[in-house]
């Protein structure tokens, strides 16, 4: 009987374990949108003190598709300053049954390089079982052990778009003397506080998040997705404590790091006073020194411990000749200090994510330093790994977004600059001629300044030949063509242009009927932003840069055609922008002037449809045609 009993438990046990994973369980609900589930999710980060903590981290993922099956790899990263071991990982049929583990051996151990760092200490562990029978469903667990607790982990249970959640729970365990700071994003409930007299616990719970679809223009992930970020008040990072209870401390944490680390070898003190004692304008100082500084080193990442916040010193940057973002830009405030400027080391999040710095809740969520040279009447900024932008220019990469400058007092949160509309042009000239097979032949010059020169700085000093002219002859709204000849030519500023020179051929541009030629004008510059109609929009709409295209085209056309219809002008304005494009046909030449505004802003999501008929409307009208009739004999 007692044989039969633990028999009995055993099952019941088993089949309640099956059961936890099976796919049939999950709700209808949670599918919708979905290409995965997440099924159980626990972070837990227990903080020992000021310079230890301890990560556990286990979840589950059920793959509903192939779609989904990026959510099924295992990755996470080590260094000096955090472990990660006790990996374990099991996979699950669609009816919850274990069908294998991971064994040590799985497990790939690969250097985390970015293919840019000289030397790093950042690896990574990967595993993936590699099944494909959906639904499926994995299971990982690891631990990490924090050498430092500058930073700490963010709980995000969704993670990306068409990822749903079941049930996520984030708790954390601090000595109960310890100043959590906390910030919560899209996530209305408080945390349950539970305390002793040596300790203090957070626990965080969510359950049933439907899975997020990713809807044009809409805001960053962070402001959609439900986030609790937690740091430190007071923290030690190896042997150096700090405090970031406020930008201001957290600033002088950063001038303890970096502090004596500006003193240049003679060789090129001498090189700056040759350089600028002649100068009197400050400004012409700093690009001079600046044309130094891209002359003189190149960008290379070193991260090896510490080393990923503080920079190596201006001697190492001035013999080697290299350093990462932070060694350069305290390289090139060295530089500037020895002319007498005054540089600012800066802080910043590049790339896409805008939003990295958020001003009411001090932390250390950058990726990059650049230089800030505040002057009487004006600032420059300096984008130190960079060895041909033009000094004074932040561009997508770094523009319009919140950093921290540290200053002699600490830290002080500052704003890069913002490109107007007027900044960020694109104005086009096109002269060009089709013959009565219908072949196009067109000499285009383009003028683009601002943000708009960016892809064709990138394309002049990044590009080879060969990957100039496949990009051009893929890059017009035309059936078929051959760029023939190409030329850029730069004019560096605080604003840059480049101007682009082409010579084009398009055999068959125009379609040949009988008598007509069908012809779309507007061969450069079409639109390719058509929305579709969505009554049920969830997000605010979020237009990140403001910008100007003018197209002015005049086409030769054969003698003896005649009109035999146009399209019709349009011209639209709203809070989005501007747009415009009017036809003439005048002497055996067609004309085509276009205007196309955008204007940056954050536009609630009931404008949703003023935005579609805004962009539909401009779609359409750029792809008007012309219809010439040759005159009978």
């Amino acid at each position: 009987m007692k044989r039969l009993l633990i028999c009995m438990l055993f099952f019941i046990n088993q089949k309640s374990f099956c059961q936890k994973y099976n796919a049939a369980t999950i709700a209808d609900s949670l599918k919708i949108n979905a290409d995965a589930v997440k099924r159980f999710e626990e972070l837990r980060v227990n903080i020992k003190s000021k310079s230890k903590a301890v990560v556990t981290h286990k979840y589950a993922i059920t793959i509903l598709n192939e779609e989904g099956a990026k959510f099924a790899s295992y990755q996470n990263y080590y260094d000096k300053l955090q472990s990660l071991e006790n990996i374990s990982g099991h996979l699950y049929d669609a009816a919850g049954k274990e069908i294998k583990s991971v064994r040590k051996k799985d497990i790939g151990d690969y250097s985390a390089s970015d293919n840019v760092s000289l030397i790093s200490d950042n690896r990574i562990k990967r595993h993936n079982f590699y099944y494909n029978q959906y639904p499926y469903t994995v299971e990982y667990e690891d631990e990490q052990e924090l050498n430092g607790i500058f930073f700490l982990p963010r709980w995000d249970p969704l993670e990306d778009t068409r990822l749903s959640v079941e049930q996520s729970a984030f708790f954390v365990e601090t000595p109960v003397d310890f100043e959590l700071r906390i910030k919560q994003i899209a996530f209305k409930d408080k945390p349950v506080l539970t305390a002793s007299s040596s300790k203090k616990s957070y626990e965080w719970k969510t359950t049933r998040l439907l899975a997020l679809v990713h809807e044009p223009y809409q805001p960053g992930w962070e402001e959609l997705s439900p986030t609790v970020i937690i740091a430190p008040s007071q923290f030690e990072l190896e042997d150096y404590p700090g405090d970031m209870s406020s930008w201001a401390n957290l600033g002088k944490f950063i001038n303890t790091l970096n502090n004596n680390r500006q003193q240049l070898p003679d060789n090129v003190k001498q090189d700056v006073h040759r350089l600028t004692d002649g100068l009197s304008n400050p400004k012409e100082k700093i690009k001079v020194l600046y044309d130094y500084l891209q002359k003189n080193t190149r960008y290379i990442s070193i991260q090896l411990g510490i080393g990923g916040w503080q920079p190596f010193d201006a001697n190492y940057v001035a013999t080697k000749k290299y350093g990462d973002c932070k060694a350069l830009s305290n390289y090139m405030v060295s530089l500037l200090k020895e002319a007498n400027i005054a540089g600012k080391y800066v802080l910043i999040t590049a790339g896409e994510n805008r939003s990295g710095l958020k001003e009411d809740f001090p932390s250390p969520y950058f990726n990059h330093a650049i230089v800030c040279v505040p002057l009487p009447k004006d600032t420059m900024w300096l984008e130190c790994t960079s060895q041909t932008v033009s000094a004074g220019y932040m561009g997508s990469f770094t523009g319009n977004r919140k950093a921290l400058l540290i200053d002699d007092d600490g830290g002080h949160v500052v704003r890069t600059p913002f490109y107007k509309t007027a900044d960020n042009l694109q104005i086009r000239k096109v002269d060009a001629v089709i013959n009565e097979e219908g072949t196009l032949t067109a000499q285009v010059v383009t003028r683009f300044t601002g943000l708009q020169q960016d892809d064709m700085h990138g394309l002049m000093h990044e590009a080879t030949a060969y990957e100039k002219k496949r990009y051009l002859n893929n890059t017009l709204s035309l059936p078929t063509y051959s760029v023939e000849n190409f030329e850029y030519t730069e004019n560096k500023g605080m604003l840059p242009e480049v101007i682009e020179k082409l010579s084009i051929t398009s055999p068959n541009y125009a379609n040949i009927t009988g008598r007509r030629l069908f012809i779309a004008p507007n061969f450069f510059n079409k639109s390719s932003s058509k929305l579709l109609e969505d009554n049920d929009r969830k997000y605010d709409l979020q237009f990140n840069s403001s910008y100007l295209d003018e197209d002015s085209i005049k086409i030769a056309i054969p003698a003896n055609y005649v009109v035999e219809a146009m399209p019709k002008n349009v011209s639209i304005k709203n809070n989005y922008g501007a747009y415009s494009i009017t036809f003439y046909v005048k002497d055996n030449f067609i004309e085509v002037v276009r205007k196309n505004e955008r204007t940056a802003g954050y536009f609630s999501k009931n404008e949703y449809n003023n935005v579609l008929k805004f962009f539909n409307e401009i779609y359409a009208a750029d792809r008007g045609r012309i219809v010439l009739i040759k005159k009978e004999s």
